[in-house]
């Protein structure tokens, strides 16, 4: 037995909006993929500036811990030579990193103590000083800071 017309006809009414939903929901959920790559990619991409920025400061860290243990096996704990500007038992001294490398941004902050047999030295850096220089109590979001100390 044959379907009459009017019958294919209402199954067709039945039936015409299944793809505009189908390709809706195609659509937000494409959508929604694509917004959590972007958000994917761009938290990993801020994690590896911080990680960059992290190496950064333990390297300027260890600059300023080289240049006061310099300064202090030079002159001597007790007895400081003209031109140096740090001596133990000094400090804190706040330098920042020369222009023109990749540490330019960063400040080291350097206190030396010790006596003729001991000396520690502890240097802070980080890449946004207060005013007395490292570290910063007002951290902004992009705040990085590492401490070294050695003792001799």
């Amino acid at each position: 037995m044959k379907t009459p017309s009017f019958m294919r006809l209402r199954a067709r009414r039945n039936s015409a909006g299944v793809a505009l939903v189908t390709a809706i929901f195609l659509l937000v959920v494409l959508a929604g993929l694509a917004a959590a790559v972007v958000s994917l990619t761009s938290t990993q991409q801020a994690a590896s500036i911080q990680d960059i920025q992290g190496q950064r400061a333990y390297q300027a860290a260890r600059a300023g811990t080289e240049w006061a243990l310099y300064i202090a096996l030079r002159s001597g704990p007790a007895t400081p030579t003209p031109n140096a500007t740090l001596a133990c038992g000094g400090g804190p001294y706040a330098v920042a990193m020369p222009t023109g490398t990749t540490l330019s941004g960063f400040t080291v902050t350097v206190t030396c103590a010790g006596t003729a047999d001991h000396i520690v030295i502890t240097s802070t850096a980080c890449n946004q000083p207060g005013a007395n220089g490292c570290p910063n109590v007002t951290r902004g979001p992009e705040y990085v800071q590492r401490v070294l100390t050695v003792q001799l």
